[in-house]
């Protein structure tokens, strides 16, 4: 089964959240990524090409087994300090020659798979970047490996022979926000901000970065309450449930709506939820996110639940 943005879903919580106004479409754009679940991978497998790429952490993972054909890609490789602000993004050029060399062709679906259970944050993050180049036909795996494993589904150690492509270099437009940008949303009220890390580290209660807590105003919805068991394995929710859960939160389509975590890649999952799956229009990530905003003494910090 594989899982698209309703629309409909998001008019119908505008609706119950008593808005009497939709919010303005979104610009134009490529086909929005989705998920796709194990069955309907391994009947594309048997169709026709799919170009897979495994993000679990640990390359030996990957060694030890992977889908059939499945390239790796550490998504660390995708980020950088810039500023001395770590996990930032890189140029287009950058990813443009990586995905290259990966062979990402914008004529052939794109299946991205982590490891599944705590992991799915990984594969959001690059469908995220990919839809950010516009690509037409990017998926994640629901369940990730952890459950195509489990259900005893081809695994292979060979490496693929895929031939290098040319991907391109532009045009580069991620759902992003920047540090103004967020300072400004703030300021003139005219954003909501979502934490999607744990409820300890939103409490200020937890945490590595230089300070502890939240930003004020935002509100907590951790990123793996998206999910729930299915079987041998954690997958998301069906998109009634998730409307009905971010809605009773004040989470609803006719909000400008920020994401942020520690480092970009737990908001990735709460945006890969809001835009891709429940059609929400107006939704950003953070990318700076905590880890920035904590450095930066002058701003603000709030504590507790």
């Amino acid at each position: 089964m594989i899982r698209r943005a309703t629309p409909g879903l998001a008019l119908l919580l505008m609706a119950c959240a008593g808005k009497s106004q939709p919010a303005a479409p979104a610009p134009a754009r490529a086909r929005l990524p989705g998920l796709v679940s194990t069955d309907s991978l391994a009947a594309w497998q048997q169709r026709g090409p799919v170009l897979l790429l495994d993000v679990r952490t640990d390359v030996f993972a990957y060694l030890s087994g992977h889908l059939p054909g499945a390239e790796y890609l550490n998504t660390e490789t995708i980020r950088a300090s810039r500023a001395g602000i770590p996990t930032q993004l890189l140029e287009p050029e950058a990813y443009a020659a990586l995905f290259s060399r990966l062979g990402v062709r914008m004529d052939q679906p794109v299946v991205i798979y982590s490891a599944g259970e705590t992991h799915n944050i990984d594969a959001t993050f690059l469908a995220w970047l990919l839809a950010g180049f516009g690509h037409p036909a990017v998926y994640v795996l629901n369940g990730g490996y952890f459950k195509w494993q489990l259900e005893q589904r081809p695994i292979a150690r060979k490496y693929p022979r895929i031939p290098e492509s040319r991907f391109p270099a532009g045009p580069f437009h991620p759902d992003a926000a920047d540090l103004p940008q967020v300072q400004a949303a703030l300021e003139a009220k005219t954003a909501l901000l979502v934490d999607a890390r744990p409820p300890d580290q939103y409490a200020g209660d937890a945490g590595a970065q230089m300070r502890r807590g939240h930003i004020p105003g935002a509100i907590n919805h951790y990123w793996q309450s998206d999910l729930t068991r299915e079987g041998f394995g954690y997958v998301w929710k069906d998109p009634e449930t998730l409307g009905r859960e971010y809605a009773a939160q004040g989470i609803t389509p006719d909000r400008d709506i920020i994401a942020y975590c520690n480092s970009a890649t737990e908001a990735s999952h709460v945006h890969f939820t809001l835009r891709y799956l429940l059609g929400y229009p107006r939704v950003r990530v953070y990318v700076g996110s905590w880890t920035e905003w904590a450095e930066r003494e002058e701003l603000p910090v709030a504590t507790g639940p």
